[in-house]
């Protein structure tokens, strides 16, 4: 399995801190953001590199931080400059894909998330289901459910539908930016652009393949931060403790 990391937005809302910094490098409890993220996923010892996709503006940084990890990692660089012209993260997928010629099972995160427990537990979810894989947890929020990906789930955890951003969500499901692609259903991702699904959401690509292919999401054993401005940030560093111990 490889990692993709998906870090080419801009991350506007976050102004001034990353106008000319990516927020996935920004610091929590004394490591940046990626950092929980990829040396917990080590841990695992599931991934055989990391594949960071950058947009043009923050490459360096990644480049820089990149040579300071012990294990694989590449960074790639999209060549956008801009929000107006980024590919999207589904886009930005295929790139990889495409530039790495990846034939691998694939775990897409967002790297500007953090969760308070390992990933450990939804890799080896995905392992023995051997299906393309989600998570999910209940948002409470009204709010809130209508900035997300919503899904309705059946027995044995099998995804029916998704939407992204719906003006009348099915259900309080929400579907973090966590994904375990299987090798087949990852070459697909061509397929899914050309037949209408969304680019700019990553999920936009689950719920196109979910009406393909069999898809399960794992309940989230813990929580999730999502940084998205400069409040939630200031939040997540004085909330944040780190990984829990199973």
């Amino acid at each position: 399995m490889k990692c993709l990391i998906l870090a080419a937005g801009y991350a506007t809302r976050l102004y001034p801190l990353t106008e000319n910094f990516p927020k996935p490098l920004l610091t929590v409890g004394g490591r940046t953001i990626l950092d929980w993220l990829i040396d917990d996923i080590e841990t695992s010892g599931a991934s055989e590199e990391y594949i960071v996709i950058s947009n043009h503006k923050y490459v360096g940084h990644f480049e820089e931080w990149a040579k300071a990890k012990p294990y694989k990692v590449t960074v790639l660089d999209d060549m956008t400059e801009t929000n107006e012209t980024r590919l999207g993260a589904v886009r930005d997928i295929e790139f990889a894909i495409d530039k790495l010629s990846l034939d691998d099972d694939l775990l897409v995160i967002a790297g500007d998330n953090l969760l308070d427990f390992s990933l450990a537990e939804f890799i080896s979810y995905c392992s023995e289901k051997k299906t393309t894989c989600v998570m999910r947890y209940f948002e409470t929020s009204e709010q809130r459910l209508l900035k997300c990906g919503v899904l309705t789930v059946g027995e044995d955890d099998l995804v029916l539908d998704m939407t992204e951003k719906s003006p009348a969500p099915a259900t309080h499901w929400v579907c973090p930016p966590f994904y375990r692609f299987t090798k087949d259903d990852a070459a697909r991702i061509g397929e899914g652009i050309a037949a209408g699904c969304g680019t700019d959401a990553p999920g936009s690509y689950v719920a196109w393949l979910c009406k393909q292919v069999p898809v399960h999401a794992m309940k989230m054993p813990g929580g999730r931060y999502d940084i998205g401005n400069l409040e939630s940030y200031e939040a997540v560093k004085r909330d944040y403790k780190g990984i829990k111990e199973c």
